[in-house]
């Protein structure tokens, strides 16, 4: 058999190196759109020990752990993969964002283009450190494929014959089905070449039994028609090649099957569709694989989600759904395309959160707990440009004549904690060497307890001790981000909400929104003009439970529509005192919540 080979496939003993197989359980943030008397039915499943209706789920996370992740519950159960990976562009992770009537180009985040960077140029260099990355994916997208189930990889000319000979080698040439060439106009450009104006789709099944197969069909040539006395067909395609549904006309011929040449328009700048991403591919595109070759109710996966076009076709279609992404502005954009689609089913949001990090510090600073913390501190310590202090409890470093406490990976920064870190650093203020002689106090967390900018300033403030709460930016968990001195600490933004109440309505009203300026690129801070306009999208859980967030009510900005509604109202059909946990997102994907309580009579 002839392989492919690059450098890093192999170890130093000539043994084949094994992609990261580390499952670690989903936790899940969000509940969207599910109803109160549903939400009440899933908890009394849950509780009696019985299995909870699907729900479909929207991924925040790196593949290299998302993929092994899903392979206990999923494994050799999805039916259908489409994947469209980055290619050797720059412009997979940016997307256009908007600020009012202003536009502005969001580029990646630093763990985007540290992804984007170890694709491309890591350690193996180049095209080697892609085609390993690739290879990785295959190997856990082909284990979680059913037996009859299939997969699509989107790629374009420059890499598509490298792909082909470890999809070959991954999933057998055997099961190699076609290669479909997705044909696009766009605008030419005069160059010594001949136009590029298409895409390739590798089609491969996981075995050769049968699969599933809904003959698509496309309108005869004109020649066909006259040669049969005019037959009308029975499947029409619009022009953007999405087949029209019911059109009957005439005497009525199926058509001509489906080529593997498709002829489909890229998204117009005026399509409702079109979000702003540069490699956003067209709904008519994912929908042709999806129908021809699945059913309703199977399970579809995509782990490049970008914009959610393979979740949103999913939905339309009636399909089960897994859509994956390591951009926090992937994930938001998808969650609020899937809203806009009329009768959404619910569905969840997750991520690895603390379990991600529990492993990242275990390999990282060794197995000894102690030791472990220790290190761990120090590191953390180091990244924010702060030293390290010995003999306090709750006080962890020193920058300039601030305090600094780094927070544990396990679980957010409590309020309690800082009351007690408030405490400690009064009794220690000017008490001799390495003592705080300013009241001061940076608190670095990877999560916070609800309302810390309100509730724990103001504890703190009691002491006499002045808080600012940073987070812990998840790019400390790559190597490469640390290495180029990629780390940025940022201030948590603050959200004022005011409740209105007569009898058992109530009404949540917006009133202000700060966003701290460190954190916000100068284009967008110009074209800011009211603290509405920071915000993209929010939502409101009337009955929070201290538990997963539920989406029971949202507003958000769409190309088509930026203005932004800043109250929401609803009703309680019973007597209680009620949580109401309100989530804003900003227009750079970063959310902040806002809890408060209501009683009801």
């Amino acid at each position: 058999m002839v392989e492919l080979i690059w450098e890093g496939k192999y170890d130093k003993d000539c043994k084949r190196v094994a992609p990261l197989k580390v499952a670690l359980p989903f936790q899940t943030v969000e509940t969207v759109n599910e109803d109160p008397i549903e939400r009440r039915r899933q908890l009394e499943l849950f509780a009696a020990g019985r299995d909870t209706e699907w729900r479909n789920r929207l991924i925040w996370g790196d593949k290299k752990y998302v993929l092994p992740s899903l392979l206990p519950e999923f494994a050799g159960k999805v039916d259908l993969i489409y994947i469209d990976p980055p290619f050797a562009t720059g412009q997979d992770f940016s997307y256009q964002a908007k600020v009012g009537d202003d536009e502005f180009t969001k580029e990646a985040s630093i763990v985007e283009q540290k992804a984007y960077r170890d694709t491309w140029g890591g350690e193996g260099g180049g095209l080697s450190s892609y085609l390993t990355w690739f290879y990785k994916t295959i190997v856990f997208l082909q284990e979680l494929l059913s037996e009859s189930g299939i997969i699509y990889v989107h790629c374009d000319p420059t890499i598509s014959h490298f792909l082909k000979a470890i999809l070959d080698e991954v999933f057998g040439s055997d099961n190699f089905r076609n290669e479909i060439i997705w044909s696009y106009r766009r605008w030419p450009a005069k160059s010594q070449n001949f136009q590029r104006m298409h895409d390739i789709i590798f089609f491969y099944s996981k075995s050769t039994q049968q699969i599933t197969w809904n003959q698509l069909f496309e309108p005869l040539a004109e020649s066909t028609l006259k040669a049969d006395g005019g037959k009308k067909i029975i499947n029409v395609f619009d022009e953007t090649g999405r087949r029209k549904r019911g059109v009957k006309t005439g005497e009525q011929s199926p058509g001509a099957p489906m080529r593997d040449v498709w002829n489909i328009g890229i998204i117009s700048p005026t399509a409702n569709e079109r979000l702003g991403y540069p490699t956003q591919k067209p709904e008519a595109l994912v929908e042709r694989m999806i129908t021809a070759t699945s059913n309703e109710g199977d399970l579809v996966l995509d782990c490049f989600c970008g914009s959610g076009t393979t979740a949103a076709v999913a939905e339309k279609t009636n399909r089960r759904w897994i859509a994956c992404d390591l951009g926090r502005f992937a994930i938001h954009t998808t969650r609020k395309r899937l809203l806009g689609i009329e009768n959404v089913r619910p569905f969840v949001v997750q991520n690895l959160g603390k379990y991600e990090r529990q492993v990242w510090q275990k390999t990282e600073f060794g197995e000894e707990a102690a030791f472990q913390i220790r290190r761990y501190r120090k590191f953390i310590l180091d990244l924010y440009h702060a030293e390290m202090l010995e003999g306090y409890a709750w006080l962890h470093g020193k920058k300039g004549r601030r305090m600094v406490h780094v927070g544990s990976v396990d679980s957010p920064v409590a309020v309690g904690e800082v009351r007690q870190m408030a405490i400690e650093l009064r009794r220690a203020l000017g008490s001799g060497k390495n003592a705080p002689t300013l009241a001061g106090l940076d608190i670095l967390g990877w999560d916070f307890a609800l309302d810390m900018n309100e509730t724990a300033k103001q504890i703190a403030a009691e002491a006499g001790v002045k808080v600012r709460f940073l987070r812990i930016p998840r790019e400390v968990l790559e190597k490469k981000a640390v290495d180029q001195g990629d780390i940025q600490f940022f201030e948590l933004a603050a959200l004022a909400v005011d409740l209105h109440q007569q009898g058992r309505n109530i009404m949540v009203q917006l009133t202000d929104f700060m966003v701290p300026p460190d954190d916000v690129p100068d284009e967008v801070a110009k074209a800011v003009r009211d603290w509405k306009d920071w915000i993209d999208y929010w939502a409101v859980d009337f009955n929070y439970r201290d538990d997963t967030f539920h989406n029971m009510r949202q507003y958000y900005r769409t190309p088509k529509n930026r203005e932004l509604l800043d109250r929401i109202t609803h009703k309680y059909e019973e007597p209680g005192e009620y949580t109401i946990l309100v989530k804003a997102i900003d227009i750079l994907g970063n959310d902040t919540t806002k809890s408060l309580t209501v009683k009801v009579v």
